[in-house]
C-alpha cells in the first residue's frame, strides 16, 4: 500500500530552522559502498539509516536527488552499509569529502558480491538494492539484507553538527 496525503497548508519555519531542529536527533554514522561497472569503488557517508523489517530483513537509507552518485546507486544491484565505530570519524569525513579517491588509505575487504566492507566497522549489511522511493529532495533506498556481521564496540554518533565521543 502506497498512500500520499495532501501537503501541509503552511509552515511556520524555514529550511535552516528545520535543519537545526533535525540536528538535535543523535544518529549513528554509516558509509555506503558499492562497485562501479569499471571495477572501481564508490562510497559516501550517510546518517539517514534505519531498520525497516525483520522478515524479510530490510534496511533503508536516503540520498539527495542532486548527488552525483545517484545514477550508480540507483542502477547497482548491491551495496554495503558499513556502521562506523567511535574510532572511525576520519572515515566519515573522508567519505563525505569531494576527494576523488575516497578509498585512499582505507582498509577494506570484499563482500561475496565484490563490494567494499570497511575494516573496523561495528557492523555491515550487504544489501540487494530492492526498491527506491522518491520523496521530496531525496530518494529512499530500501535494501534487502543478504549477509551481515557485527563486532560490538562503541558507536560513532553525530549530533548537532559534530561527532560525539561516547561517555563511559
Amino acid at each position: 500500500m502506497h498512500t500520499r496525503s495532501p501537503r501541509a497548508a503552511t509552515r511556520e519555519f524555514d529550511t535552516r530552522h528545520f535543519r537545526q531542529a533535525l540536528s538535535q536527533f543523535a544518529t549513528g554514522v554509516t558509509v555506503i559502498t558499492t562497485r562501479l561497472a569499471d571495477g572501481t569503488f564508490l562510497g559516501l557517508t550517510a546518517s539517514s539509516f534505519n531498520s525497516v523489517s525483520l522478515d524479510p530483513p530490510l534496511v533503508l537509507w536516503s540520498l539527495a536527488n542532486t548527488a552525483t552518485s545517484m545514477p550508480v546507486f540507483s542502477g547497482n544491484s548491491h551495496y554495503v552499509v558499513n556502521i562506523l565505530s567511535a574510532e572511525q570519524a576520519w572515515l566519515a569525513e573522508q567519505f563525505a569529502s569531494k576527494k576523488k579517491d575516497r578509498f585512499d588509505g582505507v582498509e577494506y575487504s570484499l563482500s561475496r558480491t565484490g563490494h567494499p566492507i570497511l575494516v573496523g566497522a561495528s557492523a555491515w549489511f550487504e544489501c540487494h538494492n530492492r526498491s527506491r522511493y522518491p520523496e521530496g529532495d531525496h530518494v529512499i533506498f530500501v535494501g534487502e539484507v543478504e549477509h551481515c556481521e557485527f563486532t560490538p564496540q562503541a558507536p560513532l554518533v553525530f549530533h548537532s553538527g559534530q561527532f560525539l565521543a561516547p561517555s563511559k
